[in-house]
């Protein structure tokens, strides 16, 4: 690996960092974003609705294959079957 790669790697950090520095769920009780099952996600995709970074958390989430939480304001489920749609 170049020492261009490597700056290229923490760049690319930096800026994945840079969405979720900007989250609201970031200033908020993360037990919110990970209810126990059965349990409600109302609060956190209420968070969610106001998130100016909604669109770059659910991508990620998404692309990572996130199973457990709120991401993006959905759930893992609503994540599947929206994967599912888009096959």
């Amino acid at each position: 690996m170049t020492e261009w790669d490597e700056m290229d790697l923490l760049l690319g950090d930096a800026e994945e960092m840079s969405w979720q520095e900007r989250a609201l769920c970031a200033q908020t009780d993360p037990e919110a974003f990970f209810p126990e099952k059965g349990g409600s996600t109302r609060e956190a995709k209420r968070v969610c609705l106001g998130c100016d970074v909604r669109s770059e958390c659910l991508e990620y989430a998404l692309e990572h294959d996130e199973r457990f939480g709120i991401w993006g304001g959905l759930s893992e489920r609503e994540r599947r079957k929206l994967k599912k749609r888009a096959v």
